[in-house]
């Protein structure tokens, strides 16, 4: 695994992969229903995907569920997703727009990480990121395939932009049409995370196909996975107990 990425005293890139869980909620209330509940959840950080959030276009209304949120997560790591309709998400968005909010919320001072999906456009995508780094925050930057499993060397090539753009974390995520798809990613993930990562990176195959990618990050150098309590976010997220089980398992094994 290439540099290790720390907040909040978490260390992305090191040993057992970090457990990734989504918060998919409509209304505030909602939302901090589900913070609550992870109380008794071994996690390691939380993913607000925003782009559910009824109130997602007042700004207003998203610091204030962020300001509840800190309060209610104490120090646990928030990524602050906006999932675009186009890589699967609840809600289209103008890219002038995208930016404006990613790098508010970076500014906040409320979150630690933000996802920026990496082909909304090169300039889009770099001042997102210097934003982001301005306000002391970090990017993951994301590609989404929910079609099919692109060749290896076009993985490769999609994490290798996403590092060369200044993403602190490279993220693929693609759907498999059949096991070979899953160890095309995996095999994508072993070669990036060998030969050119210098920061860690996460990958996943989607669905039941492509639950080991969740599994098996510390073998082929994904530094985190999704776990779901409650609703999950994407195909073939596993409940996130069990996900620290089976990691876990790995891990003393190694």
């Amino acid at each position: 695994m290439g540099n290790v990425i720390e907040v909040r005293g978490v260390k992305i890139g090191e040993g057992v992969p970090k457990i990734i869980v989504p918060i998919v909620g409509v209304t505030k209330e909602e939302i901090l229903a589900a913070a609550a509940s992870f109380k008794e959840v071994r996690l390691d950080l939380v993913e607000w995907r925003v782009d559910w959030f009824e109130g997602v276009f007042d700004f207003a209304k998203v610091e204030d569920v962020l300001k509840d949120l800190r309060a209610a997560l104490g120090n646990t790591p928030i990524l602050f997703t906006f999932r675009t309709s186009k890589e699967g998400g609840e809600k289209p968005i103008e890219a002038a727009d995208y930016a404006k909010l990613n790098i508010s919320a970076a500014k906040t001072g409320l979150v630690d990480l933000i996802d920026v999906e990496a082909f909304t456009g090169d300039e889009i995508v770099k001042e997102i990121i210097e934003g982001a780094h301005a306000a002391g925050v970090k990017v993951v930057a994301s590609n989404h395939d929910f079609g099919k499993t692109p060749d290896k060397d076009d993985i490769v090539g999609r994490l290798r932009k996403m590092q060369d753009l200044g993403a602190d974390i490279p993220k693929i995520a693609v759907m498999p049409k059949s096991k070979k798809d899953v160890l095309v990613l995996l095999s994508a993930t072993e070669e990036m995370a060998t030969d050119y990562a210098d920061r860690p990176i996460i990958t996943m195959s989607m669905a039941g196909t492509g639950l080991i990618s969740r599994l098996s990050g510390e073998v082929f150098g994904s530094s985190c996975t999704f776990g779901a309590v409650g609703k999950a976010s994407a195909p073939g997220q596993m409940n996130a107990a069990d996900l620290d089980t089976v990691l876990n398992l790995i891990h003393n094994s190694l």
